[in-house]
């Protein structure tokens, strides 16, 4: 009994000794006392920025016996437990820039604005106890970002239909790769623009994350604005901004990715027909259009003239199927879907203000009694014509206070306002865009891109742009 107690003890001391040399080889390996000095040196400030990107960063030290070759190395951790190696040289120095030791410390894990520890030193070439050390240095260092975001989702080449009928339904979502950590907020703008231009709009905007959801709504309004034609394939390109901010603002932009976009009438525009209305029963006889209210896209106004004795509601000029239209079923307001409505009527002629709200299925029809005067001209100035009045309207020839331009061309985004007379006497403006009520010496119109025909009534002051 004695002696198998005597075995299990040596045993036990035996692998206790072996452990122990086993842990003092790990200790060696990481905190290996110095066999030759490294000297001090300076980052000239610890909190990194791109403006120090071409600043010199120098590490000396003093030559160890014959070795003739050398690792600059770092860590996070003062045991060297992991080591990243920034360079090796034949030399006892090493120089390089403030960008380049930037770009090491982003590559080996440090986050963009966040302060963390980092610990320096020099080790002679070789292997296992063979390796000699210098002492360490060590500085907190904030370094800056560099690289920029990688857009995942949605690949280039993709082609998208967008469906007014699901507004609200997300037709795709915008994924992209970046730092897993920024130490400070960061905002990205998901950016587009018409392939091959450099007119970037926003799309969308978000903090922290890196997904933005697209909705049919978001991507027709940001599709259309960027001057993409409705029902038309266009090409868009789409790029993601991160934008960052510690003393200064630093944006990193994505390469783009290029998509495919059919984008939808945003909005229904409205117009007259019947024998009450300057047309007649012609689709496609220069046919005024009702002006659409700038905040419920669903409401429609018109004061002028009506003559005897109906009218009806169309949205599409030209089409012989008269689809689709508007007018009464059962003294409501509806449309053609189930039947031909019946149309509304005015019993004698002469100026009304007529309103109509086809989601709530409204309307009115009352007399107008107030002031109207009449214009030997009305133009529209802005951008487009370098705020000149060589843009003229058209006077109508049924109602002298309805005015009208076809296939008016803006070739970029800006802003304009109406003007009666050829002066700036009297003119109107509102900052609604596609359609509004204008008021004199009103704020400028906002005009996107694009080829539209214009109305525009000198009663109310109330315009529409109806893009082709």
């Amino acid at each position: 009994m004695k002696n198998i107690l005597r075995i299990l003890f040596i045993t036990t001391l035996f692998s206790f000794f072996l452990q122990s040399c086993r842990d003092d080889n790990d200790v060696t390996w990481t905190t290996k006392a110095p066999s030759f000095k490294l000297y001090d040196t300076t980052l000239g400030s610890n909190v990194l920025y791109p403006t120090m990107e071409n600043n010199p960063f120098q590490l000396v030290w003093e030559k160890f016996g014959t070795t003739n070759k050398y690792n600059v190395v770092f860590s996070d951790t003062s045991d060297f437990a992991k080591t990243i190696t920034l360079a090796s040289t034949t030399t006892n120095n090493y120089k390089t820039t403030i960008g380049e030791l930037n770009t090491a410390l982003l590559q080996a894990g440090y986050s963009p604005y966040a302060s963390k520890q980092m610990y320096l030193r020099i080790q002679t070439a070789g292997t296992g106890t063979d390796i000699s050390v210098s002492n360490t240095i060590a500085f907190t260092v904030t370094p800056y970002p560099v690289s920029v975001p990688v857009i995942t989702s949605p690949s280039s080449g993709s082609s998208f239909i967008l469906d007014g009928k699901n507004a609200q339904g997300i037709v795709t979502k915008v994924v992209w790769a970046d730092y897993s950590s920024y130490g400070v907020d960061v905002k990205y703008l998901v950016e587009i623009a018409l392939s091959g231009t450099e007119n970037f709009i926003a799309s969308g905007e978000v903090n922290n994350i890196k997904l933005l959801d697209w909705t049919n709504k978001s991507l027709n309004d940001a599709v259309l604005k960027a001057g993409a034609q409705a029902n038309v394939a266009t090409d868009i390109d789409v790029r993601v901004t991160a934008v960052t901010k510690t003393v200064t603002e630093i944006k990193k932009v994505s390469d783009v990715v290029t998509i495919k976009v059919t984008p939808y009438v945003a909005f229904k525009n409205l117009f007259f027909v019947g024998d009450a209305t300057a047309a007649g029963w012609n689709t496609n006889n220069n046919n005024q259009a009702l002006y659409r209210d700038a905040s419920n896209t669903n409401k429609f106004y018109f004061t002028g003239k009506f003559g005897t004795s109906m009218f009806k509601l169309l949205e599409i000029l030209g089409d012989n199927t008269w689809q689709p239209q508007w007018g009464l079923k059962g003294g409501v307001v509806a449309n053609s879907d189930g039947g031909e409505p019946e149309p509304f009527t005015v019993s004698t002629a002469g100026y009304y203000t007529f309103e109509v709200d086809i989601l709530a299925k409204t309307y009115s029809i009352t007399p107008y009694s107030g002031a109207m005067t009449t214009y030997s001209s009305i133009d529209i100035a802005g951008n487009l014509n370098g705020w000149s009045g060589s843009t003229v309207l058209t006077q109508s020839s049924f109602d002298p206070h309805q005015w009208f331009i076809k296939d008016l061309v803006v070739s970029s985004n800006g802003e304009a306002k109406f003007r009666a007379n050829g002066t700036w006497d009297i003119n109107w403006g509102a900052a609604a865009e596609f359609s509004g009520q204008g008021t004199q010496g009103g704020a400028n119109i906002p005009l996107n891109a694009g080829t539209y025909d214009v109305y525009f009534n000198d009663i109310d002051g109330r315009y529409v742009f109806v893009k082709k």
